[in-house]
């Protein structure tokens, strides 16, 4: 496990100074001061992410992690577990909706199997500008209403392939990332991260997921609550954590934000599961939260306590909760089009348009 600690150790905050900077350039762009609103913030926080006052996020990368989970056996989803293996097929093809908001993005695809349940149909027809990183720890979780969902070294090796493919991507020029998922059952684990995490009963942050109606809603929040007093000794340490109730593509995740801010390279969370791998990595390393922006607020009731916990604020609020980063992607163009507007907005010496200045008496003094 020291191969994790010698990651954390990598991770720095992102620098006050490079704030202070970012702002004093925004102050001097043709605009009024704060006229772009959370857009200011977002470039202001990728400048002092990659530590230059010309960031450029154009190569964006959309990392799709699917898995399956045990706990689905206790019925708390109306979809079989097949469906996993035949939707990461589906994003092969290029057929997701995923795939169509990644392109209108501009944003690569990359899907890791890092625990399909079931075997990935062939896919003769794939697209090949869609990378498929095939690696799975095991084929889906245990049961976690029975026992621990993964064993230490699992967890753990799923954390450091999150990490690994997130470096990977900053080798290659990549520079911002935007985290996606496809796994039956992950909103259950998700709830039980989230209430663990936050101290949250479980019908406070225990949802529908891919449309539970109120019986098996009712069962889905009973198998949180059991679940967290099964694994109550185990609860106080991240990686113990994601052991007892996690799945294999929250920790790939959780890997990805550290293994992203360990690159200096900003994340874009889609939304509730996400964002439940993405506090785990807080959790591991609270300066990991400098290096993530929240993409739209979820309908998951989970997503709202979360963003409070991780204090982010959500760019978008469309109704969604598909999941599989498309969230993500959509709000890969607005941070985009806020570090571009920073870095190609002329300023008002530069564009020869007075400033607030010229209406100051005293400054014509």
């Amino acid at each position: 496990m020291n191969g994790l600690g010698k990651l954390i150790a990598q991770i720095e905050p992102v620098p006050e100074s490079w704030i202070r900077r970012a702002r004093a350039r925004q102050d001097s762009l043709t605009k009024p001061p704060g006229s772009l609103g959370l857009l200011e913030k977002i470039a202001s926080r990728v400048v002092a992410i990659q530590q230059c006052l010309t960031p450029n996020v154009e190569h964006k990368r959309i990392l799709v992690f699917a898995a399956d989970h045990g706990v689905v056996e206790e019925g708390v989803s109306p979809y079989p577990q097949e469906v996993t293996a035949q939707m990461v097929a589906n994003f092969l093809r290029g057929g997701a909706a995923i795939n169509a908001m990644a392109r209108a993005a501009g944003a690569e695809v990359v899907v890791i199997n890092i625990g399909v349940k079931h075997q990935i149909p062939p896919v003769e027809d794939g697209n090949p500008s869609i990378q498929f990183i095939d690696r799975p720890v095991r084929n889906g979780t245990r049961n976690f209403l029975r026992e621990p969902a993964l064993t230490a070294d699992e967890a753990f090796a799923a954390i450091m392939m999150g990490a690994e493919i997130a470096m990977q991507s900053a080798a290659e020029g990549v520079g911002l990332i935007g985290l996606g998922e496809m796994g039956i059952g992950n909103t259950t684990a998700s709830a039980a991260i989230t209430a663990a995490l936050t101290g949250s009963p479980s019908s406070a942050v225990t949802g529908r997921g891919t449309g539970a109606d109120d019986e098996m809603l009712a069962k889905k929040q009973l198998v949180v609550a059991k679940a967290l007093e099964l694994h109550a000794d185990r609860l106080s340490d991240p990686l113990g954590m994601l052991s007892a109730i996690g799945g294999l593509e929250l920790a790939g995740l959780a890997g990805v934000c550290l293994g992203a801010a360990a690159s200096r390279i900003p994340v874009v969370l889609d939304g509730f599961i996400t964002t439940a791998a993405a506090a785990i990595a807080v959790a591991m390393c609270p300066a990991v939260a400098d290096y993530l922006f929240a993409a739209h607020l979820s309908v998951e009731r989970g997503h709202t306590i979360l963003l409070e916990r991780l204090r982010l604020q959500a760019m978008l609020n469309l109704e969604m909760r598909l999941g599989e980063g498309t969230g993500a992607a959509i709000a890969m163009k607005v941070v985009e089009s806020a570090v571009r507007s920073f870095v190609e907005m002329a300023t008002f010496d530069s564009a020869g348009v007075s400033g607030q200045d010229a209406l100051n008496p005293k400054a014509l003094n």
